[in-house]
């Protein structure tokens, strides 16, 4: 998501967003799918991770986009692992992500684009992480600290909010849906956490549940608002060119999916559920779209290397 490093940006925005896709498709029960998404999100994973090694130990800049959405990146495979039954790897995950989230949440951030929105997402990937692994082996300390992460990331969410430059809603290449993305993760998180109760694991009394029911539902509608305001935006103010920033659009799309889809199960409201898969299938199309719009500006690219490189000569 950040301009210097496209190539970079890249693998660690495609991990995130396709983690996202297979977080989404299990939600929605499609368990084949979902594996594919979470092995094309591992392979791009290992690329982002090995190129931001070397950009860190070049460079020795750490709070950089590529470094927070890598961490976010992280969470999201993590909860794809704790999914498909690997909770060993999936903790492994979570431990990785805190250590990195921890070196990175104090380091000074540059910008006021829609990247300032990276904290509360790596913030809310943590908590969803936590709460998944809560649910799947009854541990109550960790749901406990997922949710301090949860309101930590809200209020993250808030700072960056304060920060981010408004008129980046008509200049932004992409990022700027960060601002609809950390909604819907956080949403995701509240959801998560309220999944994670359960007979045999007691987390919240009706109080601090009903607290927790109306925040997720308040930030998923917020997300969606979000969304569609952005959306038109996008109509006023088309771009037409292709930015790897624009994978924070993929990935706000799919995520907003997947939090209605874990809301829906959490609530347990039927409707909402035909409405997450609904969104899902929109935004595996743009999931698809940006991917093959990738692929084009990548061989357009090479094209015009070509012809420099012959014109040289």
């Amino acid at each position: 998501m950040s301009g210097p490093s496209p190539f970079a940006a890249w693998w660690a925005t495609y991990a995130l967003a396709t983690g996202i896709v297979s977080v989404g498709f299990d939600s929605a029960g499609y368990a084949g799918a979902s594996r594919i998404a979470l092995a094309l999100a591992c392979a791009a994973w290992l690329a982002a991770a090995v190129g931001l090694a070397r950009r860190t130990h070049r460079e020795w800049r750490v709070a950089t986009p590529d470094a927070l959405t890598t961490v976010a990146a992280t969470t999201v495979l993590g909860t794809g692992f704790s999914a498909a039954g690997q909770q060993p790897l999936a903790e492994a995950l979570l431990t990785l992500a805190m250590v990195l989230w921890a070196v990175l949440l104090t380091a000074k951030a540059e910008g006021r684009r829609g990247t300032v929105f990276l904290r509360c997402v790596a913030t809310q990937g943590l908590a969803v992480l936590g709460a998944t692994l809560a649910a799947a082996d009854a541990v109550a300390w960790l749901a406990h600290a997922a949710l301090v992460l949860f309101w930590l990331g809200l209020a993250l969410y808030c700072f960056a909010l304060f920060r981010f430059q408004p008129r980046q809603v008509e200049e932004g290449h992409g990022d700027h849906w960060l601002a609809a993305g950390a909604l819907a993760v956080s949403a995701l998180a509240g959801a998560s956490l309220l999944g994670a109760d359960s007979s045999r694991l007691y987390l919240w009394n009706e109080e601090n549940a009903d607290t927790l029911r109306t925040t997720t539902v308040a930030l998923l509608v917020l997300a969606l608002i979000a969304c569609v305001a952005l959306l038109l935006a996008e109509l006023f103010w088309p771009r037409h060119h292709y930015d790897v920033r624009r994978w924070a659009t993929v990935f706000a799309a799919v995520v907003t999916a997947a939090a209605t889809l874990a809301v829906a199960a959490a609530l347990d409201v039927p409707w909402l559920d035909v409405a997450g898969k609904v969104l899902l299938w929109i935004a595996v199309a743009a999931w698809l779209g940006c991917t093959a719009w990738a692929l084009a500006a990548a061989r357009a690219g090479a094209r015009r290397s070509r012809v420099r490189s012959r014109a040289r000569r």
